[in-house]
């Protein structure tokens, strides 16, 4: 700093210099909490402390030096079995609290977070290198909101929810260094909605989450609600594989989530995916270019976790100057020590990560990439990166189709909207994006079209307890915050947890064939006509891209009556079929999604108008294939067409809302179709259950690839002529026919089906989960345990309304006329 004599700066100097000077914080608060532990932590479990014997000790450091600040328990299965048995005995009297005392207590949680935020800023500077004005200014005070929202919620769960329950002991597994927001972000709702929690906080930075627990205990929560379990990552494959863990909750890679994805395979256990992705800036040549580069050198300084890296796509014609303001500006950020309140980036977790994203670098470096890096302000020492600027890279390099975890911003070219829409979605990952331009109408256009949970609009990051934030693809499809980030805790009111045993199944050989028993010779399906003339045989096809298609493997399976007669030949699908009809109903997907509620609720009355008219003809196909009386026929029939109504209504009555944030302008929350669902229908109730499941995908703009019922295909093929005759868009309903094991491992695998809705046997339940974890589709399965179709509650109740959509939360931020 420019100086005067004595070396104290003189008022001239600072002037003409306008150098930062230092602003530490001190750590006494910190160190003090730390020093009456004696520095040495076990579990937080049951209300109180524990520390068993013969456990090993991990070291936790400060990244910015290498400082020990204390030790921690690495635990064992045997912590995890009494943990969850704390959690488990907690549970039943904490689910059965009137809502208004879960509501006191959250709220009373919130107050003691509050006197006690400067610790925990502290703490979490501390461990995770996370600049103080960062986690003071930003994660506390959401921290706080969440807690306070949630406490709302907690108070209106009898009502706004009530048909909806608890579901038991959650386990949360945070592997992210930036812990304490994201806990609060899953333990909030959790313990709202009446569950009890096990934390599982990162490895290295577990401090601030067992400072969180002994607070709820400060707090009044009663023991056992709230609980720390500390170890490595593997304990969450312990925690996910206990039979009395309801659900996992996980912030972490797509590899951890993978993982846990085939651990629960088959469990029952509900998977809630909140995983990696960097965050996607498209910036637009009508954009204002020094907000642009405001928000995103902000957005490169804060990225020094797991979950960092960033991908701008800029308009050609925007982009010199554009990257001109960005180097000026990342030039003068400052990174150092994170006690600092005067820098603007802080340490990486370890040296670890800092040879990961200097890997990345270097071979964009190789590739002839420009790259341009503010060294000046580095610290000599410790695991710290200087905020990076990669240009001229092409799409297929790894830092384009990676996530560099760390301050590094990778820039691509793009021509048009259409292009930049393009690239956005052309990545595995999903999780935010930010879109800026002044013409608002192109905004909200890409902001609908963008395959991510959450988009800012002339902003950056962010974020708050009232709507949900999460990705889609390989992001995972959960949402933390808002009234949908409720439901990740919840299971329908009527529904009790499925907990199958797991079979040893052999994943590469399950169904991988159709083999079944030689069917029947091909014969006469019926009565003979009088005077001895023969009936015309009625070929059952395949149906999809709007056409009988005949099945790529020519063969047919015989459907039998209740007396075992052959009453039909249906086709037997193959995987080249399911193919097929994936690649159909892919092209439908865009087009339908695109139309309006009221043209798509349009065509499923115009179905259930066709349906009635054959009414008395489909009930006596049923009735002779089932073996129902008549009456029995036509009242499955008429609720199938009740089904149609309500579906059909839902069309333009569901499509989102306007969140309540504190932004200073408009959220709005979009219900959003997921794009190709795969859905394998039971025997039970063969037409109902059919257009039960069809109904609600394809009302909510949906394209789907059904495998109906094995045992009873006749009345989905027999649908298939009045979708014909309903101006249903060919491509957007596909039936295929078959072995519904050997087809659903088919769509399972398929990267191209965004979900997977399966209602057949525990063992192809199983599959489907784990075969899931690759593109990491959403899944509803049934576990093998039959519904009641008939039961409105059962057969159309809220939770199809979720499984359909997703929920996408678009900021808008204002400011022009009343910004103050």
């Amino acid at each position: 700093m420019a100086g005067a004599a004595g070396g104290r700066p003189s008022v001239w100097g600072i002037y003409s210099s306008m150098e930062y000077g230092p602003a530490p914080e001190g750590a006494g608060p910190a160190q003090a909490w730390l020093e009456t532990h004696g520095r040495s932590f076990g579990h937080f479990m049951d209300g109180k402390w524990v520390k068993p014997e013969g456990r090993e000790a991990a070291s936790c450091t400060n990244p910015a030096t290498g400082e020990l600040l204390a030790s921690s328990l690495q635990g064992e299965p045997e912590d995890v079995e009494a943990t969850v048995q704390a959690a488990a005995r907690a549970f039943e009297p904490w689910s059965r609290l009137p809502c208004h005392a879960r509501a006191r207590h959250l709220h009373n949680m919130a107050r003691t977070i509050q006197k006690h935020q400067h610790l925990l800023a502290l703490l979490e500077s501390l461990e995770t290198g996370k600049p103080i004005g960062e986690a003071r200014a930003r994660d506390l005070p959401l921290v706080i909101r969440h807690f306070y929202h949630h406490a709302g919620w907690a108070q209106l769960m009898g009502t706004e929810l009530r048909d909806w329950k608890s579901l038991g002991v959650v386990a949360c597994v945070v592997t992210w260094n930036s812990p304490l927001l994201l806990l609060a972000w899953k333990i909030c709702p959790a313990l709202a909605m009446g569950n009890t929690v096990i934390l599982l906080p990162p490895p290295h930075a577990r401090l601030s989450a067992l400072l969180l627990a002994e607070l709820g205990a400060q707090a009044g929560l009663p023991a056992g609600v709230l609980n720390v379990l500390t170890g490595e990552e593997a304990l969450a494959g312990e925690l996910a594989a206990h039979p009395r863990v309801a659900a996992v909750a996980v912030a972490s890679s797509v590899e951890v989530g993978r993982a846990l994805r085939r651990a629960t395979a088959g469990t029952g256990t509900r998977l809630s995916l909140h995983l990696g992705g960097d965050t996607l800036s498209i910036v637009f040549d009508s954009a204002d270019l020094d907000g642009a580069a405001v928000g995103l050198s902000n957005t490169v300084s804060c990225q020094r976790g797991q979950a960092a890296g960033a991908l701008l796509l800029v308009q050609e014609a925007a982009a010199g100057a554009l990257l001109q303001r960005l180097k000026l500006r990342l030039g003068k950020l400052r990174v150092g020590d994170p006690l600092d309140k005067a820098m603007d980036g802080g340490a990486l977790a370890d040296e670890a990560q800092r040879a990961a994203i200097k890997a990345y670098v270097e071979e964009a470096r190789a590739e002839g990439a420009e790259i341009f890096q503010a060294w000046a302000a580095l610290p000599a020492r410790g695991p710290f990166y200087p905020p990076t600027l990669i240009t001229g890279v092409s799409t297929s390099s790894r830092c384009v189709q990676e996530q560099v975890p760390g301050p590094v911003l990778v820039v691509l070219p793009f021509r048009t909207a259409k292009e930049a829409v393009t690239l956005g979605n052309h990545r595995p990952s999903g999780l935010a994006a930010s879109v800026w331009t002044e013409n608002l109408p192109l905004a909200m256009e890409v902001a609908r079209s963008l395959q991510v949970g959450t988009v800012w609009i002339n902003g950056q990051s962010f974020v708050d307890a009232a709507a949900g934030l999460g990705g889609s693809k390989e992001s995972g499809s959960s949402r933390d915050g808002g009234k949908e980030g409720l439901f990740e805790y919840l299971r329908p009111s009527w529904e009790s947890r499925a907990q199958p045993s797991p079979a040893e199944l052999d994943y590469k050989t399950f169904a991988a064939s159709c083999s079944a028993e030689p069917p029947p010779l091909p014969g006469p399906t019926g009565p003979e006509r009088e005077e001895n003339m023969p009936r015309v045989d009625r070929t059952y096809k395949l149906y999809y891209g709007g056409a009988q298609k005949r099945p790529e493997g020519m063969a047919s399976l015989p459907v039998l009556d209740p007396a075992g007669k052959v009453l039909a030949y249906v086709a037997a699908g193959t995987a080249k079929d399911i193919r097929n009809a994936v690649e159909a109903a892919h092209k439908a997907a865009p087009g339908w999604a695109k139309r309006t509620g009221h043209a798509r609720a349009q065509v499923l009355y115009y179905v259930a108008e066709n349906l009635e008219l054959r009414r008395e003809e489909v009930a006596a196909r049923l009735g002779a294939l089932t073996g129902a009386t008549p009456e029995e026929a036509r009242q499955e029939v008429d609720l199938g067409l009740e089904r149609l109504f309500h579906w059909a209504a839902y069309c333009d009555k569901s499509g989102g809302t306007v969140q309540e944030t504190p932004l200073h302008g408009t959220t709005l929350q979009l219900r959003q179709p997921l794009g190709v669902v795969g859905v394998t229908c039971p025997d039970e109730r063969p037409l109902l259950s059919f257009l039960s499941l069809l109904a609600p995908a394809v009302a909510r703009g949906n394209a789907v690839v059904v495998v109906p019922s094995p045992r009873y295909p006749l009345p989905a093929l027999d649908l298939c002529q009045i979708f014909d005759t309903s101006d249903v868009p060919g491509g957007v309903v596909n039936v295929v026919t078959g072995n519904r094991d050997h087809l659903s491992r088919t769509l399972a695998q398929h990267q191209d089906v965004q979900a997977m809705w399966y209602f057949g046997t525990t063992q192809g339940s199983q599959f489907v989960e784990w075969a899931s974890a690759g593109n990491l589709k959403r899944t509803w399965v049934s576990h093998g345990t039959p519904r009641q179709w008939e039961d409105p509650a059962q057969g159309a109740g809220e939770e199809f309304l979720c499984q359909a959509t997703q929920c996408k939360n678009i900021w808008i931020p204002m400011g022009e006329i009343f910004a103050n």
